[in-house]
């Protein structure tokens, strides 16, 4: 089987159990070298497969949860769940929609998706031992948001989901870390040292293939970045940043000092799609 045919089957999943089966069965197949790198002839997926639960609303509608009580400090934990389901789908589509790339690439991002499916599922477990389970209270859909936007091109796609989303949450996992531990939940907060440390991984790899991709087009990656990120509609990076995390992701501290909302960058010919 093709790669890209491979991540497509495993995207287009449904069923909980086995999105996270497939991810961790491609990554085993592509480490034993049963997978084919080709060129890709089928169109890829433009709609990831997702359970009929949780229902999913605009990232605006969501409600401002305090770590408060057992529903809230559930519903924080079932939060943190859905955006790694998320990552599981949009490192898949990164694989199947993206080709011609070097075949690091995909590596990359199939690991990608079987780490991601294993937070999940610490996630869940400890859902579980919360009384609750995935889809028991509503999410957004933000994250696929951003994937139809860079659907385009990979270099957008490698600045606004690793380099701003994924880099977002290493930012705010130390404080959530510290709430979770101050409410008894050291269990959550252990968790979140396996994510955090696999997540510096998952930026590392963003910033690499971003990297790569501006030397393909002769720009300048920090420009680049400062321009896509100036784009109607594209969340800013807003301190505080986790700098030790972002800078063994690749993050200079040159970039970091300069991520500034009122910086009005020069505009390299690249564009997020409305």
């Amino acid at each position: 089987m093709n790669v890209d045919q491979a991540a497509r089957s495993v995207l287009a999943e449904r069923e909980i159990a086995d999105k996270l089966a497939g991810a961790a069965r491609i990554w085993s197949q592509w480490q034993a070298q049963e997978l084919d790198l080709v060129a890709q002839f089928e169109p890829p997926l433009d709609i990831a497969g997702i359970p009929d639960r949780p229902p999913l609303a605009p990232p605006s509608s969501m409600p401002r949860r305090q770590l408060n009580g057992p529903e809230n400090h559930a519903a924080l934990i079932h939060a943190l769940a859905h955006i790694e389901f998320n990552a599981i789908n949009l490192a898949l589509d990164a694989v199947q929609r993206f080709a011609g790339l070097p075949s690091d690439f995909y590596a990359d991002w199939l690991r990608v998706a079987a780490e991601e499916a294993y937070h999940f599922s610490l996630l869940r477990e400890h859902l579980h031992s919360l009384g609750k389970d995935y889809g028991d209270f509503p999410a957004h859909a933000g994250l696929w948001e951003m994937a139809e936007k860079t659907a385009h091109d990979p270099l957008a796609r490698m600045a606004l989901v690793p380099r701003l989303l994924e880099a977002r949450g290493l930012d705010v996992t130390p404080d959530i870390q510290r709430k979770l531990r101050g409410f008894g939940d050291a269990a959550g907060a252990d968790i979140l040292d396996i994510i955090l440390r696999d997540e510096i991984g998952h930026v590392a790899a963003g910033d690499r293939w971003f990297r790569y991709l501006c030397a393909q087009r002769d720009l300048q990656p920090e420009a680049a970045f400062q321009a896509l990120l100036a784009t109607p509609g594209i969340p800013r990076p807003r301190r505080p940043f986790n700098e030790s995390a972002r800078m063994a992701a690749g993050f200079s501290a040159q970039e970091l000092a300069e991520l500034d909302p009122g910086k009005k960058p020069a505009n390299p010919d690249i564009h997020v799609a409305n």
